[in-house]
């Protein structure tokens, strides 16, 4: 007699995952990617006087003979200009190819795997993208039409959006389960030129990387190591302006810290410190009382930098309704990274989510979790739409999973393969990329390619077999973005990508600003 066993039920989202065949989590790494621990958010700090209120928009000036003086004092309102980067660790080795983003043969997107190679990716025969049904173009890049990233994606946006984005899919393997991958790019973004009013970077842990997994060892600054975010009351809390501001109005707040610079510099003019660094000191002093009274100024209202107070974020017209957001926290995580990257706070961010090694053997928690990721995608770029300003969002796994061909015709498995176990050899990256002037227009939408069977062809690109150079390949298309893919020699030193011509080969589009966004 056949006794069929029975299919584990799907796990709700931030339920852990506990596999046989795993052993038990030691590392802050291995439960993240397990589920037991929660992915948070972290800020790296640059200069703390420009987070508050909008930065690319100050909501007032000082008194001009001190506005003048804000640049000597390296006040920053808009950052460097370069386009906002953010980045999805999904901690623990999610699907990417296939199932989600399509993954081609060396002709690309379209250029299909075999039957058993879908499989291996989870797709059922009945579910080919050989059938154009099961293709959906909407944001540029080849997705399968039942993607649970795309469905996210599309609950996030609207059809404005999507029609103004692009993306790319980069085969590339990486260690299954462990966050010593070194697939972190931020570091290298901040050295590509991207920085913040108030920031360098954000990420989504304490850690050196800022997020799940490590970062390159060549390109770890200590200068912007991260600082930790983790919900909207740590944005708004980024900042104290002080007793000040509560005993008078903002307006009146700011007229007395004016006042007491321009005393104590008229008291700076009669005094020598009688040290060799006198011009240096006085500098120090004159600077600190005009970044406090700047710091009333443009940001004597907390909720100014509040997701939470933000309508398009949060609200009837904002992109979460007030009741999923209070009660999910990867939405409010979310939130938080993406409204300081895009208002220009900080130049980049890292967004881990955890949980995602949902090899289960069934397929709904996976696609549970899927869809989640894709609202959180989703959000960032319509946030992006709405503030008009591009991005370059990337998203990136340890490792990857692979399915038996067993069919789940449960509901929520919607007729998938069961994912059954870790296979590094499915592993892929994606990226898309928004911009308010009008879709990327797209040299390839692949960068290396898969085998008939679903095995990443290790010699299909640099990026393909060595983590660092997958870096490499993000940091020259994110400077390709503004035309700078010239300096990537020079800016990284040491890299493996090859001559121009063989880096030529590596970029996904074509410039959608000339230097800097308002260049």
């Amino acid at each position: 007699m056949f006794i069929r066993k029975n299919r584990n039920k799907p796990l709700a989202n931030g339920s852990p995952l506990l596999h046989d065949d795993h052993g038990k989590p030691r590392t802050r790494r291995e439960f993240i990617s397990q589920g037991l621990l929660a992915g948070t958010a972290t800020v790296f700090g640059a200069s703390i006087f420009s987070l508050f209120a909008n930065p690319r928009e100050a909501a007032a000036a000082l008194s001009p003979d001190l506005e003048n003086l804000k640049d000597s004092c390296g006040i920053a309102l808009n950052g460097a200009g370069k386009i906002p980067f953010i980045c999805f660790d999904l901690a623990g080795g999610a699907n990417i190819a296939g199932s989600n983003v399509l993954m081609g043969k060396s002709g690309g997107q379209m250029d299909f795997l075999s039957t058993a190679g879908y499989n291996k990716l989870g797709l059922p025969g009945d579910m080919l993208p050989n059938n154009p049904a099961f293709v959906n173009t909407d944001l540029g890049l080849a997705f399968h039409s039942d993607s649970g990233f795309l469905r996210g994606i599309m609950q996030s946006t609207s059809a404005g959006t999507r029609a103004n984005t692009n993306g790319a899919i980069i085969a590339a393997r990486s260690e299954n389960d462990t966050g010593n991958n070194p697939h972190n790019p931020m570091y290298g973004i901040h050295m590509a030129g991207a920085d913040g009013s108030l920031l360098s970077l954000v990420g989504s842990q304490s850690s050196e990387s800022g997020g799940n997994s490590l970062a390159p060892m060549n390109l770890i600054d200590p200068k912007v190591r991260p600082t930790k975010i983790d919900r909207p009351s740590d944005v708004t809390g980024l900042v104290d302006v002080g007793d000040l501001i509560g005993i008078l109005d903002q307006k009146d707040a700011v007229a007395v810290m004016e006042s007491i610079h321009r005393i104590s510099d008229a008291k700076m003019g009669r005094v020598n410190t009688n040290i060799s660094t006198d011009d240096v000191v006085k500098q120090l002093v004159r600077c600190g009382y005009i970044k406090s009274a700047d710091l009333a100024d443009r940001f004597g209202n907390p909720a100014s930098l509040d997701p939470v107070a933000d309508p398009d974020i949060v609200g009837p017209a904002g992109i979460f309704s007030i009741s999923e957001f209070s009660g999910n926290r990867e939405f409010q995580k979310t939130a938080s990274v993406m409204k300081l990257v895009l208002e220009g706070y900080a130049g980049a961010g890292t967004i881990t989510m955890g949980g995602y090694d949902y090899h289960t053997g069934e397929r709904g928690t996976g696609e549970r979790r899927d869809e989640q990721a894709g609202r959180c995608m989703g959000a960032c770029l319509e946030y992006a739409a709405r503030k008009q300003i591009p991005l370059m969002l990337y998203v990136f796994s340890d490792g990857s999973v692979s399915s038996n061909g067993r069919i789940d015709d449960s509901l929520e498995g919607r007729g998938k393969g069961e994912w059954t176990g870790d296979n590094q050899q499915t592993a892929a990256s994606f990226f898309l990329v928004y911009n308010p002037a009008g879709r990327p227009g797209a040299i390839r939408n692949q960068i290396g390619f898969m085998r008939s069977d679903a095995s990443v062809e290790t010699a299909s690109s640099p990026a393909a077999n060595n983590v660092n150079q997958l870096v490499q390949t993000v940091l020259l298309n994110y400077m390709a973005l503004h035309g700078e893919q010239g300096d990537f020699g020079a800016r990284f030193t040491g890299h493996g990508l090859g001559n121009s011509t063989m880096q030529d080969s590596l970029i996904a589009f074509s410039n959608v600003v000339n230097g800097t966004i308002n260049g």
